[in-house]
């Protein structure tokens, strides 16, 4: 029983779309350029006023993940996210040479021992203790987060372990002022620098917790129906107030939280598995972790917090005339929200893989959404040797792929191998838009 199913009146094809649906916020370039420039410039001013301060890149790192809407839309969560991981270990790497050098330098100029010099800085001078509290926080954290360690821990401990990084800052702000030397007897500066942390602040109180209380008391999610869909496969059905006006595009997901004894304290991101279809929206999980696992438990009625919609994995990024979806496992559900988001003559390929043809969840819906579009679509099923896609199979599969845009969504490996066989074929990267899931 598909989606439609659950609600009446859309066909199964799609064939009326409803009016009164909110289209999804268009990327603005230009608006994200200018607050990147906004932002530069404010660096600037900082730095002209002599104030720059390792933990400023702290707060850059900050700024990068409080989900601004117009830069997200963008650059995308995972492009941020991407970002944030690549430059997060300069700033703790600068704060711990800072604390290191200051030391070494203040016992020299004291001719004490190194250790005598940690302890007079650690008991004399104000702040300075809970600062180094502070920075051990972001070693550790720092320290987890390297791939190797993190891919250990459950996401739950990882996640709730990051949340202490602003503690961190807080604990390290006070010190830059009380022993600064461009802030000691400066006011000025003292203000400026006050009223940075303070506008970071209030923007990751805004668009990480404001605004999705606000946007979950207007719509009012909870539980509808709890579906399964194949093996260790749900998907949940969730009805609302107003999901007419809930502004999101085919492919984007939002950040959910389950006000449940267990999962209240935590959100995860997963993708919208179909468009609204008021009073109900679908999302559909696979249990590949604790949080995923217990989303299949959930019961009618929980109530429900949403962050989002978020991602550039939608139609507004095509930059040619038509295109070849791809997905493996549950990254269908993306490409399933995105196929109904394109236009009926729009003709895609789309190609779906699994091991077990019990593994293509969704597929009548897909098929459905394909054939109302004019398009072509491709089951594989078996392993990756015998459902293999390299360059050959793919232009094979796809003789005039030089005129589509791809969209890939799945696990890791999935993603990167065909993205890498879409690079080997010559396909411009402005033309490959992918979304990776990490299993």
């Amino acid at each position: 029983m598909g989606f439609d199913s659950v609600v009446a009146p859309r066909s199964r094809q799609g064939r009326k779309r409803q009016s009164a649906r909110t289209e999804p916020h268009r990327p603005r370039p230009a608006l994200a350029r200018a607050s990147l420039v906004l932002a530069g410039a404010g660096l600037g001013a900082v730095t002209a006023l002599a104030i720059i301060d390792e933990t400023g890149a702290a707060l850059l790192m900050v700024l990068m993940v409080s989900r601004i809407p117009a830069i997200e839309r963008v650059l995308g969560q995972d492009g941020l996210l991407r970002w944030h991981r690549r430059l997060a270990p300069w700033p703790i790497s600068l704060l711990l040479a800072h604390a290191l050098f200051i030391t070494i330098g203040y016992a020299q100029a004291a001719r004490s021992g190194l250790g005598h010099q940690v302890a007079v800085l650690l008991t004399r001078y104000p702040d300075v203790l809970i600062a180094t509290v502070g920075l051990g926080i972001m070693c550790t954290i720092g320290v987890l987060s390297i791939h190797a360690i993190r891919r250990r821990l459950r996401r739950e401990t990882w996640w709730l372990i990051h949340l202490y990084m602003y503690l961190a800052l807080a604990l390290s702000f006070a010190h830059v002022l009380a022993l600064g030397p461009s802030f000691v007897g400066h006011p000025l500066t003292q203000i400026v620098w006050s009223v940075a942390w303070a506008a970071t602040a209030g923007l990751v109180l805004c668009y990480r917790f404001g605004l999705p209380v606000a946007r979950s008391l207007r719509h009012r999610l909870v539980v509808h129906e709890v579906r399964p869909e194949g093996p260790g496969v749900v998907s949940v059905i969730c009805s609302g107030r107003r999901l007419d006006k809930l502004a999101i595009a085919g492919g984007q997901f939002f950040f959910w939280r389950f006000l449940t004894r267990s999962m209240w304290w935590q959100a995860h991101p997963y993708t919208m598995s179909a468009l609204p279809q008021p009073p109900y929206v679908r999302l559909t999980v696979k249990a590949v972790g604790d949080h995923s696992a217990a989303v299949a438990k959930l019961r009618p009625g929980t109530r429900i917090v949403v962050e989002g919609p978020y991602g550039v994995f939608t139609r507004f990024a095509q930059e040619r005339p038509q295109v070849l979806l791809m997905a493996a496992g549950i990254g269908v559900t993306a490409l399933r929200s995105l196929l109904e988001d394109l236009p009926r003559n729009s003709a895609p390929v789309v190609v779906l893989r699994g091991t077990r043809p019990e593994d293509l969840v969704l597929r009548k819906e897909v098929a459905e959404l394909v054939r109302y579009r004019h398009g072509r679509l491709h089951e594989l099923v078996g392993t990756r040797e015998e459902a293999l896609l390299d360059e050959r199979s793919l232009q094979r599969l796809v003789p005039d792929l030089h005129r589509r845009d791809i969209y890939v969504c799945g696990p890791e490996g999935f993603v990167t191998s065909i993205v890498e066989v879409a690079d080997r074929l010559g396909l411009p990267s402005e033309a490959i838009h992918h979304e990776a899931y990490a299993l």
